[in-house]
């Protein structure tokens, strides 16, 4: 099956929802079926991010754990609050 091909997926809703998503549907001029696949591609967009960063951070807390390597709150809060100023800090170096 080729990678773009559409294949028909069902999901139960009850009315309330249908109803909503058809008069926002109709008020923006576009499909019900338009607004459900826009809505449902933001949300796996968002999550597949969210997912991403909780990863990241899962893996920065293990090296952590291993190398004990750190910056300080106030060290990374004053690189931060020198961003786009004229004096911008460089990062602060991690130690142990």
């Amino acid at each position: 099956m080729a990678a773009n091909q559409l294949r028909p997926t069902s999901i139960k809703l009850d009315e309330t929802i249908r109803d909503r998503i058809q008069r926002l549907a109709d008020a923006r001029r576009r499909t019900s079926h338009w607004l459900m696949v826009e809505a449902i591609n933001q949300y796996v967009d968002r999550e597949e991010k969210r997912e991403a960063l909780r990863q990241a951070a899962h893996n920065a807390w293990d090296e952590y754990q291993e190398t004990g390597l750190h910056a300080t709150v106030e060290e990374v809060d004053a690189w931060l609050a020198s961003w786009g100023t004229n004096s911008e800090l460089p990062p602060p170096a991690c130690r142990k």
